[in-house]
């Protein structure tokens, strides 16, 4: 015969409590890793795309990443749930990776 388990509120809190935390790791590797690359990838795409010579467009280009940086911090922790976060910011780091790797193999280089 099985046992049936039977499942307390203390048990349920804890649950919660390991949720809330899983939660807030998630946002935590969404907004500092995550942001960071999502931001040096686009810093890449621009510098590589900008019509401008090269020390211009690398100046500008880093200086957007800085806002997209701060920016993903920023909706890493509104984001309704950590794991939205994460998927929206790898989502919005996928054109600009797409774009940067089609610039350096039209190109062949660096």
């Amino acid at each position: 015969m099985a046992s049936e388990v039977k499942i307390t509120s203390q048990d349920r809190t804890m649950s919660d409590a390991w949720r809330r935390r899983g939660d807030a790791a998630l946002r935590v590797i969404a907004a500092v890793p995550l942001g960071y690359a999502v931001a040096c990838i686009w810093a890449m795409a621009l510098a590589r795309l900008l019509p401008m010579n090269a020390a211009e467009a690398t100046v500008t280009a880093t200086l957007v990443a800085f806002v997209i940086c701060a920016g993903a911090a920023m909706w890493a922790y509104a984001a309704p749930s950590g794991w939205r976060a994460v998927w929206k910011l790898a989502a919005a780091g996928a054109p600009a990776g797409i774009a940067a790797w089609l610039s350096i193999t039209a190109t062949g280089r660096l």
